[in-house]
Formats: structure tokens, C-alpha cells, sequence
């Protein structure tokens, strides 16, 4: 077991987020690369923009991955022994391209309610300040803020969802190596600038994992099981790939992404990119 020790999970509940976190070994990391550079190859509009998310439905080392035991344990020190995946995005710059996260809070407009949940946000590739690294608000998750709409150029967020004056000299950089992973509460302020440097820089987000209580009140998710008993079935189960690019798996994507776009758009005359 990798429990999160009592430092490890008061620092959580004080900042709002954990790094780093030792997760993956270098070949797990490059063959999670590999494959993910092997589906753009193959099918390359498949994990772009809008469809970057649930690649682990038809990635195998993707889905392993979400259901490392050691990632898990970690996740089940925060939210107990009962894991449901809700979703997982790719978050992939590429160098010199302008791309960029604003600061958001995920519960704003994820549509997971209670916040029995946390994200997992793994590096595939080094997470730096050059390249982009993700940066927090410490201790903003007490409360949701108010987000304005921006649907910026370069903004890889579905809305731009912006949440303005963040004080900058709080802010701090989660710089990972690759194989490490960061944990974030659904409330906790972040974002992330562009990459500088001469390579990609790939993050994999585990983006929900959730205590089986939470409910999703903007739409419709489809869950994997991944540790525990569902005791209340308020989402729909669905298993893990057959196989890489598998053509059922790759429907039941193409379904949970259509889902997704309801959740962000809800309500919202416009549609950006993602």
C-alpha cells in the first residue's frame, strides 16, 4: 500500500493540492508515450482538441495508468476505498505553440457534486517552467470563485473559464519529473502558460476520480470501477479497453466525449475548441 502519510494529507487539505508524487517508471512512461504518439499517427483527429478526452477508453497503457495501485491508493487516502474514473484528458503542447490554460476551479463547471473527488494529473514528459507547468493558488479552495467566459485564442479550456486577479506572488509552479503526478482538489484555483521549450510536453489528467456519492448534476458520465463497490449506482458502468484502438471501445469514446460537450456547453450559446 502507498498511503498518503499524515504530512502528505494534512498539506492536501491545507494547500488544496499534493506534489510531487512518485508514480510511474521510466518505461512505463515512455510506453505510455509511445502509444498515445502511435494513435496520432494512426488516427490522428482521434485524441485532438475536442476528442483529447478518455483516451484510456481505447489506449491500454493509458488505462493502466488510471488504475496503477499506487496512484490508487493515494487518490483513496483522499476520498476512501470506493473509486470511480470519471474522465481523463490529455493536455499536450507542443513546442513553441502558444497554447494555454487559464486559471479555472474544475468544479465550476465539471458538474460533480459533492466534492468527494480529486484530480490526478500525471507527467509523461518533464513539467517545467519552460515547457508550461501547472500553477496553483494555494489554499483557494475554500470557496468557488467567480469565472469569466473568454473563449481566448490558445486557451485549451472548452469556455476559456478565467478566474481573474489571481495574485501572482502566490501562485506556485508544480514542476514534476516525468513518472511523477500531482493531486488537486476540485476547488483549487490553477492554470498554466505556454511551452518555451524544444520538446512536448504531455500531461495525462486522471480528471475525476470520485467517491461513488458523487453524482453529475449537468449531465450524463459513464464510470469505470476501479477499486471498491459502487454502493449508490448513480452512474452507468463501463469496462476497461478491449485492446489498442479497439472499434467498440472506440464508439463507447466517441459517446462519453458527446456527454462531455453537453456537460461544458451547458447552457452557452457559443462553442470553442475544445
Amino acid at each position: 500500500m502507498a498511503n498518503l502519510n499524515s504530512n502528505q494529507l494534512k498539506e492536501y487539505q491545507d494547500q488544496g493540492y499534493l506534489a510531487p508524487i512518485d508514480i510511474l517508471s521510466k518505461e512505463e512512461v515512455k510506453e505510455a508515450r509511445d502509444e498515445i504518439e502511435l494513435i496520432e499517427k494512426e488516427m490522428p483527429d482521434e485524441i485532438d482538441k475536442s476528442e483529447r478526452y478518455n483516451a484510456h477508453l481505447i489506449s491500454p497503457k493509458l488505462d493502466a495508468i488510471v488504475h496503477n495501485s499506487k496512484l490508487l491508493d493515494a487518490v483513496e487516502s483522499i476520498i476512501g476505498k470506493n473509486i470511480l474514473v470519471c474522465g481523463t484528458t490529455l493536455f499536450i503542447k507542443n513546442p513553441n505553440q502558444e497554447g494555454f490554460v487559464s486559471y479555472h476551479q474544475d468544479a465550476k463547471y465539471i458538474g460533480l457534486e459533492p466534492h468527494n473527488w480529486v484530480t490526478a494529473w500525471v507527467a509523461l514528459t518533464d513539467s517545467n517552467e519552460e515547457n508550461g507547468c501547472m500553477k496553483m493558488w494555494p489554499k483557494s479552495h475554500i470557496e468557488i470563485k467567480d469565472h469569466d467566459e473568454k473563449f481566448n485564442e490558445g486557451n485549451l479550456l472548452t469556455r476559456g473559464q478565467t478566474v481573474n486577479d489571481v495574485p501572482d506572488d502566490e501562485v506556485k509552479s508544480v514542476e514534476l519529473v516525468a513518472g511523477q503526478m500531482s493531486l488537486h482538489h476540485p476547488r483549487i484555483v490553477h492554470g498554466s502558460g505556454i511551452n518555451k521549450s524544444n520538446d512536448r510536453r504531455i500531461g495525462f489528467v486522471i480528471q475525476s476520480y470520485i467517491g461513488t456519492n458523487v453524482k453529475q448534476v449537468l449531465g450524463k458520465n459513464s464510470v469505470q470501477l476501479a477499486r471498491g463497490v459502487d454502493e449508490f449506482h448513480h452512474h452507468e458502468i463501463i469496462q476497461r479497453p478491449k485492446s489498442l484502438m479497439n472499434k467498440e471501445d472506440l464508439m463507447i469514446k466517441k459517446r462519453e466525449n458527446q456527454y462531455l460537450q453537453d456537460i461544458f456547453y451547458k447552457g452557452s450559446e457559443k462553442k470553442g475548441t475544445y
